[in-house]
């Protein structure tokens, strides 16, 4: 019965399952979690953390259904030294004092195997450097509630030339580049054995008047974004809710070992690159059972712009994500467009995508260079509800400096060279998505770079009855479509194989420069 409950993580005082239901996603069938016997609560949440729990203790976990015991596990909490709480170190959580150095101090002061707790309370501040082997908890009813002041901020130079002149120190980044940004308002630099848990919220407290005006992006330091963990090892986010972030909510970047479990990450629908979880460079990172309902990409999975690619050569891989919920947001998972150190084995699982405006999405462009190489991908057990656009590929992502120049939108072949991507392949299995609007399958490879291969498997795409316009791809000459069944330009081998549309406008595929085509319905 063990194998009906997977413990994704435990601290000292709490612990976060994962119920193991085939057909299960975000939700599954209503159960009943026990623990030693007792009932903790009723819930059809697949990813749950129980809370309260005693250090360096046994626990026995128990699912139930209909009075039947289904799944049985037992757990150890790790070994608490000491409790350091905030309000002893001189915070207020009076939502009026600033309580950045009391915070900071007692993080600093924290020794090993201790918990930093912050008990109910708003409690602003400004910005707060995590250190390694630290447990931070936030309570149920905490708020770290984020001062929105620049001249408060400290400012983390891009790059940093090392003393020999051989190699660099890069403390911060804006998408995908080295660049100058605001501290965020949780900072990790090389830090590692870290847990941020609770109950309690992080609320960056940004809004139009503040961060998310467009004047402020261009020119000076980038946004902070709420977490930012910059070349760390074995961190663990889970439990806390996230909202209105300056910029991206979490952001690792050249990290390892990365786990968010049971969060909720929240921002207005039209809040300017709040991102949920950006990881950039990333290796073995797993996000699960996390409730996204954002204003850009719900998850972006990066490796920097031509420099970073270049220099570091450094993917993202060994990405998981699953259990998940996905809500609005510009894509429910995307790959990109930074990134010129490719990509590798991303698996992306038993998610709930909910009128995002793209499910699967890929962007990629000229000039992301020849280590651009994304291959690995794959989409499996998959619900979409009222999505414009289930799957999109698009080699001519037009956002940023370049991207509406003539080399980016060009349809013509041009020469492969060394700023030439590559898209590898892609599977795409056990999908049933409901009421799409603007296009079912829109794939457009470089006609130099042919996406390599898509095989599409056990999939349903139904459109809505009357679908919305849009366009299913940032790129030069997308032209507005409603009811798109399947659009493909560029690639190497295509292969559906129990591949459903009802519902589509006019023609239902629409391919050109496809090598090899297949669709066996």
């Amino acid at each position: 019965m063990e194998g009906m409950i997977r413990v994704l993580a435990v601290t000292m005082r709490s612990a976060v399952i994962q119920v193991m239901d085939n057909d299960a996603d975000y939700r599954t069938k209503e159960y009943e979690l026990l623990v030693n016997g007792g009932l903790y609560l009723r819930t059809n949440r697949t990813v749950e953390t129980i809370y309260g729990l005693t250090p360096d203790s046994i626990y026995e976990i128990q699912i139930r259904r209909g009075g039947e015991t289904v799944g049985t596990v037992s757990v150890k909490t790790r070994r608490e030294f000491v409790t350091l709480n905030v309000r002893d170190f001189g915070a207020r959580g009076d939502g009026k004092s600033d309580d950045t150095a009391a915070l900071q101090a007692a993080v600093l002061t924290c020794p090993a195997d201790s918990r930093v707790y912050v008990p109910e309370g708003v409690y602003k501040f400004t910005h707060l450097f995590l250190k390694s082997g630290l447990t931070l908890e936030l309570g149920e009813g905490a708020v770290l509630s984020a001062i929105p002041d620049r001249d408060k901020l400290p400012v983390l130079p891009g790059r940093i030339e090392s003393y020999d002149e051989t190699s660099e120190f890069l403390p911060a980044s804006w998408e995908g580049d080295p660049l100058d940004a605001y501290a965020s308002l949780i900072t990790g630099m090389y830090v590692e054995d870290v847990t941020i848990c609770g109950r309690g919220t992080l609320d960056g407290c940004a809004d139009f008047d503040n961060w998310w005006n467009k004047k402020y992006i261009a020119g000076g330091p980038a946004r902070p974004r709420a977490m930012f963990l910059n070349h760390c090892r074995n961190v663990t986010v889970m439990g806390i809710t996230v909202k209105n972030s300056p910029a991206w909510n979490m952001h690792p970047y050249f990290s390892e070992h990365v786990r968010f479990y049971d969060m909720h990450i929240q921002s207005p629908a039209n809040s300017h690159n709040t991102d949920g979880i950006d990881p950039e460079s990333c290796t073995d990172v797993e996000i699960a059972g996390i409730h996204f309902s954002v204003g850009d990409d719900c998850i972006a999975i990066k490796s920097g712009k031509y420099y970073m690619g270049r220099t570091y050569r450094t993917p993202s891989r060994d990405i998981r994500v699953h259990h998940c919920l996905m809500e609005r947001g510009h894509g429910g998972v995307t790959i990109g467009s930074e990134i010129a150190g490719g990509v590798d084995q991303i698996h992306i699982s038993h998610c709930h995508f909910v009128e995002t405006d793209r499910g699967l999405r890929v962007k990629t462009r000229r000039g992301r260079g020849k280590d651009s190489y994304l291959r690995g991908i794959v989409f499996d057990h998959i619900k979409m509800d009222g999505v414009h656009s289930a799957f999109v590929i698009n080699s001519f992502y037009y956002c940023g400096p370049d991207g509406k120049s003539e080399y980016v939108a060009t349809k013509e072949t041009l020469p492969v060279d060394d700023r030439t991507p590559r898209v590898g392949n892609v599977e795409i299995r056990n999908v049933v998505c409901k009421d799409c609007h603007v296009a079912g399958i829109y794939f457009y490879g470089l006609p130099e770079s042919k996406i390599e291969q898509v095989v599409m498997e056990n999939v349903q795409i139904a459109f809505a009855e009357n679908p919305e316009s849009g366009t299913a791809a940032m790129m030069t000459g997308c032209e507005e479509t409603a009811g798109k069944g399947i659009f493909i330009r560029n690639a190497e081998n295509v292969v559906l194989k129990g591949v459903e549309l009802t519902g589509y406008r006019g023609e239902p595929v629409d391919i050109d420069g496809v090598d090899h085509w297949e669709w066996d319905r």
